[in-house]
């Protein structure tokens, strides 16, 4: 991310450590609903350490009797942090709980529901991070003017694979260009929903940085689609001096192009500065009809509010907040250090 713009570059980071032990990076799923206690799906709230989601499905799907691929999850989380988040299973009766635990894994709560858990059905995370080694006052300074500014929705490093080939085979889906790499993510849906997923995402955040060096990070344009932050609602801006304000006040965010064959169209100076990205990388939306479903497009929130809790630790500070399911706690910790870490989390 080191080409990425920073909305608080004229204050110095804080520096330190990030993530020594798992116990210094946790990560608590706030679900898009709670399970109302009753139907046919026993819903878990687990606590897991050294192990991944699919690792925990695994080992109580088998505890339960019951196929792992009736299990489900709203998110995955990575083993490199202390998580906690439900999982579901279709089981008839309630299990005693102190059962079900195993090295790294406990369940906290035991509740049912109407509906198995699906993918995406997570309306947050919250995080708790220790910087070790970090400058507390530094980070303060850093904290208020984020929340002063609001947080650039940048993708994370993590969107992108290792360097950044997931988005090169997306680029090559696109525009038809012929690899051993883009053969195989052609044939495979789940890494070309991978691949196409981190161009989109690649180019998102060409536009975001575009938009921050241009100085309209917190304005609104003409003919830009809006999304509405509580709700998550689009329109389109047909008066800047109205809708201006609400993005002030984050009520409303401009929404930034995941480009695909059937993306919403920005008008006016915003459709503009759109249609030159797509120009200046030599494709156009008609492209991404080769990537069919996976490449629709859709809009994504430019910037968020954000509000961090910072406490003194022996040697640090600790960091916590919460972010909507798909913002990364990897550029807040940027924002905050002033360096580049990547963290184990979802994607």
């Amino acid at each position: 991310m080191t080409d990425l713009p920073f909305v608080t570059a004229d204050l110095p980071g804080s520096g330190g450590a990030l993530r020594r032990a798992p116990e210094d990076f946790r990560v608590d799923e706030v679900p898009a609903y709670l399970p109302s206690g009753a139907g046919p799906h026993l819903y878990l709230r687990v606590e897991k350490r050294g192990r991944t989601t699919r690792d925990a499905l695994r080992e109580l799907a088998r505890a339960l009797g019951v196929p792992e691929r009736d299990a489900g999850a709203a998110g995955l989380k990575d083993k490199d942090a202390v998580t906690t988040q439900w999982l579901s299973f279709p089981v008839a009766r309630d299990p005693d709980p102190a059962a079900l635990a195993a090295p790294g894994l406990r369940v906290l709560e035991v509740s049912r529901h109407q509906n198995k858990l699906r993918t995406g059905h997570v309306r947050a995370n919250r995080f708790t991070l220790a910087v070790r080694g970090g400058d507390l006052a530094r980070a303060r300074d850093c904290a208020a003017a984020l929340a002063a500014r609001g947080l650039p929705n940048f993708f994370g490093p993590q969107r992108f694979g290792a360097a950044g080939r997931n988005a090169a085979v997306g680029r090559a889906l696109v525009t038809g260009e012929r690899s051993p790499e883009a053969g195989r993510a052609a044939r495979d849906r789940f890494l070309r929903r991978l691949s196409l997923s981190a161009y989109q995402s690649l180019l998102f955040n060409r536009w975001l940085a575009e938009r921050m060096a241009d100085g309209r990070f917190a304005a609104a344009l003409a003919g830009d689609v809006m999304k509405k932050l509580d709700t998550g609602g689009l329109f389109t801006c047909e008066d800047p001096a109205t809708d201006g304000p609400r993005v002030e006040r984050f009520e409303i965010s401009p929404a930034g192009p995941m480009f695909g064959h059937a993306l919403r169209l920005a008008g006016g100076e915003a459709g503009a500065r759109e249609a030159r990205l797509l120009e200046a990388e030599g494709i156009a939306l008609a492209d991404f009809v080769r990537g069919g479903g996976e490449a629709e497009g859709t809009r994504r929130a430019a910037r968020l509010r954000i509000d961090v809790a910072l406490e003194p630790l022996e040697d640090g500070y600790r960091a916590a907040f919460e972010l909507p399911r798909g913002a990364y706690a990897t550029v807040v910790m940027r924002e905050l250090t002033k360096a580049d870490a990547e963290l184990p989390e979802e994607d």
